[in-house]
């Protein structure tokens, strides 16, 4: 194993912080996995896990037995995990610009189209190798102006090159769920069904440009605009990432993420990364894949107390009640219903709301979104 450490831009005077990486096995001799937690610096049950993790990745690397490489970043965001307002972390916007940790991401594909497209040829291998290289001098031109770019630059020189990424994060309350785009469903099924994913939710696009589909986006945008110019060259889907919603915010517990860092290995091992024990097949899919498109967001709209009626977890018909909020000076309750058959798979922790908030979210499977398809 090998640790590096890398400095991002000081963003005042005698402040100083710096993002650190795990490397395993050996560059080029096999498929590149980067996995990092806690980007959204408050969601830690993904950095637990990579706690779980990275011994049996150290024992391994020590044997001899991990064919290819992986990069480990078990705390992705030493600028959100270092921001507490009023004695509560902070950790999914930057405090000075508000943006998202997870948002905003550069769109490969609009940058380095013109400078790839006149170079892809016959071979597969040579236009993946032309891609990345066009991607790593993007990134080396990149020169960020504050400390927020210059993580998100960091993060990208480590995985940009990876055939494999998981971005493990977590919502409120949640159970085990699973994002990724439509071009990597296939690759990763095997891992959403090794972590027994309650729900799965697939897009061509989601919007945002967050991390993982940063680097996936980039091989088929550009695999669209080469057929759109009539050529046949192959440009395959050279990274398969994901992020994994790794249950809620509370469920920070040994068990779990030791359950989580097994359930990784298997996938590994099922690649052929990891060579200490047979591959696994993986376990029956607790649920079916749906389209992110068709997953409804309920809100309050008033205000007041929020009591739950249905758990992460349930399957819900159109109608079914999810949760009531009270006005105790108005005695009276809203019913929050269903609009959509399908799993609740996620609600807010708060138990007080203003109009308009955020309750819950519901995996239906007939989509009847477009646009931005992810919340703030």
């Amino acid at each position: 194993m090998q640790r590096q450490d890398h400095p991002l831009l000081s963003p005042s005077l005698g402040a100083h912080k710096t993002l650190s990486s795990f490397h395993f096995g050996q560059p080029g001799t096999g498929l590149k996995i980067y996995i990092q937690a806690s980007l959204h610096a408050e969601e830690l049950p993904g950095m637990l896990a990579a706690y779980h993790l990275r011994p049996l990745l150290e024992r391994l690397d020590a044997a001899g037995q991990i064919h290819g490489e992986i990069v480990l970043v078990p705390m992705a965001n030493p600028i959100g995990a270092a921001q507490r307002l009023l004695h509560k972390p902070m950790g999914r916007f930057e405090f000075d610009t508000s943006e998202n940790f997870n948002r905003n991401y550069p769109d490969f594909a609009t940058h380095i189209a013109q400078e790839v497209v006149p170079h892809m040829g016959p071979d597969a291998a040579a236009n993946v190798a032309t891609v990345r290289q066009a991607m790593q001098r993007f990134l080396t031109h990149w020169i960020p102006r504050t400390e927020l770019h210059s993580l998100r630059r960091t993060l990208l020189q480590l995985a940009c090159d990876a055939d494999y990424v998981l971005d493990l994060h977590c919502d409120c309350e949640s159970v085990m769920h699973f994002y990724c785009e439509e071009s990597c469903w296939s690759a990763l099924a095997p891992l959403a069904h090794h972590l027994q994913s309650q729900a799965i939710l697939l897009a061509k696009n989601s919007g945002s440009h967050p991390f993982d589909e940063c680097l996936s986006g980039v091989w088929w945008r550009l695999a669209e605009s080469l057929a759109a110019q009539g050529s046949n060259f192959p440009l395959p889907q050279a990274c398969h990432s994901t992020t994994i919603e790794l249950r809620g915010e509370a469920q920070v517990q040994h068990d779990l993420a030791a359950q989580d860092a097994q359930a990784i290995a298997a996938f590994l091992r099922g690649l052929g990364v990891l060579r200490d024990a047979p591959a696994a097949a993986p376990p029956a899919p607790l649920c079916q894949a749906t389209p992110l498109a068709g997953s409804q967001t309920l809100y309050a709209n008033t205000p007041g107390m929020v009591v739950f009626a249905a758990k992460p977890g349930q399957s819900l018909k159109v109608g079914d009640l999810v949760a009531e909020v009270i006005d105790p000076i108005a005695h009276s309750a809203e019913r929050i219903c269903a609009g959509v058959d399908g799993v609740l798979y996620a609600h807010i922790r708060d138990r007080y709301v203003t109009a308009g908030c955020e309750l819950a979210k519901i995996a239906g499977a007939v989509p009847f979104k477009t646009g931005q398809l992810l919340g703030a």
